[in-house]
Parts: C-alpha cells; sequence; structure tokens
C-alpha cells in the first residue's frame, strides 16, 4: 500500500506479524526547487536536519512484519514530529490563526512545525513567508501524514491488543550525556517513562547493550510530539524514540554512507528481531487492566 508517495509513503509487509509500527518522520531527502529558491541555503547546508537513511537502516522491520511510515518531504520544510500550530510569528507575512502556539521552547529554538534553522543554528529562508503557505504546508502534509500514522497504530492496536510505535531518528556523532563522557550509539526515549512501560523500555535498552552498543535513556532526547502524544500504555500503546548515533553510518560532513552503513543496519535488524520475539511471547506492553 502507498499513500500520497509525493510526499509520504507506508511500506507495507506481505502481512503484520509483529505489533510494531515504525514511523520515520525526519528521513524525506526530496527538495523542490520551490522550496530551494525559498532557502539561503545551499543543497547540502539545507540537509543537515536530516535523519540520513535512518528508514534504511530500519527497514528491516518490514521484512519482519511491521509496517512503516516515512516522509519523503524533508524535515527542514515541515517538522511532522511537532503540534501542528508550534509557528514563530517573526517567520510569516500576515497574522497567525488565535490556536497557534507562538511560545514554546521549540518555536524560540527555530525549530517550529515551520522550521527557521536546520541544525547549527542555519537560517533556511532569505526573507519572510505568507502566513498561508505554512497554514497549507499544515493542511497538505501534515494532517494526512498523521492520519496516516493514527490508522496504522490503530489496526495493530485491534488486532494485537497492542502496539509499539518505534519513532526512529538520528543525532549528530558530538552528542554526550550531560554530566558525564558518554557519547552514545543510541537514545531511547519514553518521555521519562510517558509513553511506554518501563519494562518495555528496559528491555530495549538491554537488547542493544547485550549488542555491545552504548545506551542512554531520555538524555538528552526524551522523545518529541509524535512519542509524546501516541503513547499511552495504560492503553496499550507504547512510543519509543530511538535516536542512532550518525557517527556510526554516516560521513557527517558529506552526508555520504560509511563501509559499516551495512553492518548497522544489519544489526539494527538483529534488534528488532529480537524485541519483536519477545514482544509477541510475552504479556510485555499489554494494557494493564489485562495484566
Amino acid at each position: 500500500m502507498e499513500e500520497s508517495p509525493d510526499l509520504f509513503e507506508i511500506r507495507e509487509p506481505l502481512n503484520q506479524t509483529i505489533p510494531f509500527v515504525l514511523n520515520s518522520p525526519h528521513s524525506g531527502r526530496i527538495y523542490s526547487p520551490a522550496f530551494l529558491a525559498q532557502s539561503r541555503l545551499d543543497p547540502l547546508a539545507i540537509r543537515r536536519s536530516e535523519d540520513h537513511y535512518v528508514e534504511e537502516l530500519f527497514s528491516a522491520g518490514i521484512g519482519l512484519g511491521a509496517p512503516m511510515l516515512l516522509a519523503h518531504f524533508p524535515r527542514a520544510f515541515l517538522d511532522v514530529n511537532r503540534e501542528p500550530y508550534e509557528l514563530d510569528p517573526r517567520m510569516f507575512e500576515g497574522p497567525l490563526p488565535a490556536h497557534a502556539n507562538t511560545t514554546s521552547m521549540r518555536v524560540a529554538g527555530g525549530l517550529g512545525t515551520v522550521p527557521r534553522l536546520v541544525a547549527e543554528n542555519m537560517e533556511i529562508y532569505r526573507g519572510r513567508m505568507p502566513v498561508d503557505e505554512a497554514l497549507e504546508r499544515v493542511e497538505t502534509i501534515y494532517k494526512p501524514y498523521h492520519a496516516a500514522l493514527r490508522r496504522l497504530i490503530a489496526r495493530t492496536h485491534v488486532r494485537f491488543g497492542m502496539a509499539l510505535l518505534i519513532d526512529c531518528h538520528s543525532m549528530p556523532g558530538n552528542i554526550r550525556v550531560a554530566g558525564s563522557s558518554l557519547r552514545p550509539d543510541f537514545i531511547i526515549g519514553d518521555r521519562y517513562g510517558t509513553s511506554a512501560s518501563g519494562e518495555m523500555t528496559r528491555i530495549a535498552v538491554t537488547l542493544l547493550e547485550e549488542m555491545g552498543f552504548s545506551v542512554a535513556r531520555n538524555k538528552p532526547y526524551a522523545g518529541g510530539f509524535i512519542t509524546e502524544h501516541y503513547g499511552r500504555p495504560a492503553r496499550g500503546l507504547h512510543a519509543l524514540q530511538i535516536e542512532v548515533n550518525r557517527a556510526l553510518y554516516v560521513d557527517e560532513a558529506t552526508l555520504k554512507k560509511k563501509p559499516e552503513f551495512p553492518w548497522l543496519m544489519q544489526a539494527i535488524g538483529s534488534f528488532l528481531a529480537t524485541f519483536s520475539g519477545y514482544v509477541r511471547k510475552s504479556s510485555l506492553g499489554l494494557p494493564l487492566a489485562a495484566e
């Protein structure tokens, strides 16, 4: 099944056999000529906010029996891991609607629904854009994307009695955990225990550590809007954000894959297989009323 292939895509297994839904909201890398013309950045610099090739790293999950939703539009154009109307009024010509959230920390940091910056604090746009253009992006891309994600999660929940959304991301190679020298290979975010059961998170961390990876939990990335919005563990709806260190698999200067890319892709596939096997054979993740 494929939806709006120019904007985003659902890659389906032949049959969904595990209660996982994979989501890659930031790996889109189709930059329209019109968008590039609006930007002051060159075609390489504007890609700094991408979660480079993450949909490939986690693609083994489809073969294991999980659907994957992935964006083709770039994060620099629209960030679906935000509230629908986290918008910075300084970016636009014309007034924003009254329901817009103009004061969030993400807006202040230039990383709202329509971002002002890419990584390394580089301004995206040459000037202001009409507010109607931003609102059109929300209506024609953001809302259909989330509608597709909700359907996948609901279908999975009905079929298995629970669902685990794995929100797939990457992080800069220089990330450190505050107060330590740890440069994690992975960060598992569960919104500080609110978006997934503690046992679900513990198993994910343990499995990766047993594979030899360094793993942090929630610091510095606890999960964004998607993890927070869709994770309802008391109802059997779990959401984990998984951040992969880009230094493991991509040259961050050229954005080209490293020779280690196939190895990491295979390792993530092994992790997903073991994790899904554990979930299927246990009551892990079922609604509290069923425990």
